[in-house]
């Protein structure tokens, strides 16, 4: 029989809910449902983890660093930094930074709000090379970049912030699209763009041994008040990084008729040094090279140079060059140092065959025009000028500005040089400029089989120039002296002579026009036609004898003439040719001012002639029509006398023309025996 058991017997515990209620029976009393987190609380945190990290990926924005970024760049710079568009970043080892719409602001003096400016900027990030210390950028890629650098009181806009950091950064490849670069300096009358693009936009393009693609540049614009314009390829700028592997540019520049062409590779060129470049330079003026680059020189005719380009320090080389300027050619070694007070240009430069005209720039001439002459527009209208003008000194000044802009050490030698109006061999100058004093020590010629050895002194530092010059000739052939003069084909003997002059202006004209000093030529003993002789006494007898026989070469005791320079007038002090058979006496002026001739020579034979209309010879005109002929006013009277006489008794005629030789011989005094 079934026996009730109380509700409160001992151990026994009733549930109130009944056996049938849920959690009841034979389960016993139901647990907490976080009894297995109490239990385990770092499931906990890994899943608060998991679920913040959700929550932050679903509402992440990279945007939130633009400000600080924004902040860092102007703290540096001093200069405004704006990100217009979105901030991204994606992520991995190699995370890639996206930023759009970047704009850098530019000095407060300049004429543009924005100096840099992209539509887009990427770029690429290695993680693992961080923990080492180091910064590695694969990759950027410009979308629409802009970049404005100019010039002004203050130096350049790209001048800001503060010195970089010590840390490495290592780039490996950039590509840009529809790049423009524009760099203004309104100062020097220079306003120059261009393109810049990558040659291969193809996503990874290099050419092959892991080199970032190149960049082509071209535009132009104005260039020191020139037309100027660019064209070419380089490699990356970011391969200027790597100092120990080349850079290479194929570029062509044109400012005006000043062209150059630079190809070869730069070593370390963030420094510009290091230089292998073969550096082409062609125009039709050298002297155009001064506003492009602050180097004086003269004018020329056309030129085309060709050589090594080369830096060191503030030293600038152009070695090994070689080409033409004019109809010479021209080679040798130059260079520019840059860093004292004044550019310095040392060249040591040397040449074949010299074309004598081509160096008229240096005395303020015009080269020589028609024919096969090289020239420009502005020397050939130069040159015609001067020919319309009637005068022989180049009167052209010189400009005191670009003597005292720079110094110079120039040596120049030439082994032959053509000159058709003058019998020059060869020539070896060397000048000195140092703030507008100028040497040339020595000036030498060969001319003749002889030589003329000069010191010139010209003193630019003010205004007129004051200029000295010391010349002293020897050894000059009569015969070489004398090209055009068929009778003088076999004159034997040898010229010197001196110059001492010193005068003031700012022209070669000027310069002798204003000298002072004094001027003497001789020769000694030698030999020369008797027919010419003759022919200079006007001794018709003597003439016919020796055009009938034969010319024969009589001797040459002396020949000298010494002149007194004062104010740029040029008086015979003593004039004379002596030979055994007459002797030539010579008075008068050569004005170096107004370029005329004023001189009477009078001949004085040794020798008997029955038939002989002996006058003095006039040399007058100006140094460009020189006029040589005899005083037909004595003349004319001795042929009067002889018809009168004629008429009385005929024989009586030559009493007229008669010549009873009262020529003595000059004293030459062993002045010029050599």
């Amino acid at each position: 029989m079934a026996t009730d058991t109380p509700a409160d017997a001992p151990g026994k515990r009733s549930d109130p809910r009944g056996s049938d209620a849920p959690g009841g029976g034979n389960d016993g009393p139901r647990q907490p449902p976080w009894r297995h987190v109490t239990r385990h609380p770092w499931l906990t945190a890994l899943a608060l983890l998991a679920l913040a990290i959700v929550v932050l990926v679903l509402l992440w924005d990279w945007n939130w660093f633009k400000g600080p970024i924004e902040r860092q760049v102007e703290a540096r710079t001093g200069r405004e930094f704006e990100i217009g568009g979105d901030l991204d970043v994606d992520l991995g080892w190699v995370p890639v930074i996206t930023a759009d719409g970047l704009a850098f602001g530019n000095a407060d003096w300049a004429g543009t709000p924005v100096m840099a400016s992209a539509r887009r900027l990427e770029l690429a990030l290695a993680i693992k090379p961080l923990f080492r210390g180091e910064v590695l950028i694969p990759d950027i890629r410009l979308s629409a970049p802009r970049l404005n650098l100019e010039t002004g009181e203050h130096g350049g806009n790209w001048n800001f912030g503060e010195p970089g950091s010590d840390t490495d950064v290592e780039f490996r490849r950039v590509w840009i699209d529809d790049g423009k670069l524009a760099f203004v300096d309104a100062a020097n009358d220079t306003d120059i763009k261009v393109d810049v693009a990558t040659a291969k936009a193809e996503d990874g393009a290099t050419d092959g041994d892991g080199r970032a693609p190149p960049i082509v540049v071209e535009g132009g614009g104005r260039w020191q008040g020139n037309a100027f314009s660019l064209e070419g390829e380089a490699e990356s700028p970011l391969e200027l990084q790597n100092p120990d592997s080349p850079y290479r540019i194929d570029a062509r520049a044109r400012a005006g008729d000043t062209r150059a062409h630079a190809r070869g590779t730069l070593l370390d060129p963030l420094r510009l040094r290091d230089f292998d470049l073969q550096l082409a330079l062609g125009g039709s003026n050298l002297a155009d090279l001064y506003p492009l680059l602050g180097i004086a020189l003269p004018d020329t005719p056309p030129y085309r140079l060709d050589g090594h380009f080369t830096r060191d320090g503030t030293t600038w080389f152009y070695n090994d060059f070689n080409g033409t300027v004019g109809d010479s050619d021209l080679g040798g070694d130059a260079n520019v140092d840059t860093g004292g007070p004044r550019p310095y240009l040392r060249a040591d430069l040397h040449s074949s065959r010299l074309d004598f005209d081509d160096l008229a720039g240096f005395v303020g001439g015009a080269p020589d025009t028609g024919g096969s002459e090289s020239t420009n527009p502005e020397l050939a209208a130069k040159a015609a000028q001067e020919q319309a003008s009637g005068r022989v000194l180049p009167d052209t000044p010189y400009q005191l500005d670009k003597l005292q802009a720079m110094d110079a050490d120039v040596r120049l030698r030439a082994a032959r040089i053509n000159s058709p109006s003058l019998p020059l061999d060869d020539m070896d100058a060397h000048l000195y400029l140092e703030n507008g004093l100028l040497r040339l020590d020595p000036l030498n010629f060969g001319v003749a089989g002889g030589d003329i050895r000069s010191t010139i002194r010209m003193d630019a530092r003010e205004s007129p120039i004051r200029t000295r010059a010391d010349v002293n000739a020897s050894g000059l052939d009569l015969s070489s002296l004398l090209p055009k003069v068929e009778l003088a084909q076999n004159a034997i003997g040898r010229v010197g002579g001196h110059v001492q002059l010193a005068g003031t202006g700012n022209s070669v004209a000027a310069m002798l026009g204003s000298s002072n000093g004094e001027v003497a030529v001789g020769m000694g003993s030698g030999r020369i036609s008797n027919l010419l002789m003759e022919m200079a006494g006007i001794d018709l007898a003597e003439i016919i004898k020796f055009k009938l026989t034969e010319d024969r070469l009589i001797p040459v005791r002396c020949a000298f003439g010494d002149f007194k320079v004062d104010d740029g007038l040029m008086t015979v002090r003593s004039l004379a040719f002596d030979t055994t058979d007459t002797i030539l006496i010579g008075e008068g002026t050569i004005s170096l001012k107004d370029e005329r001739l004023d001189l009477v020579i009078k001949p004085r034979p040794k020798d008997r002639s029955l038939f002989a209309f002996r006058a003095p010879l006039l040399v007058d005109g100006s140094f460009a029509n020189p006029d040589l002929r005899p005083d037909m006013g004595r003349i004319g009277l001795r042929a009067a006398i002889a018809l009168t006489l004629g008429n009385i008794a005929p024989p009586a005629a030559l009493l007229a023309t008669l010549e009873l030789g009262p020529g003595e011989d000059a004293s030459c005094g062993g002045r010029y025996a050599k």
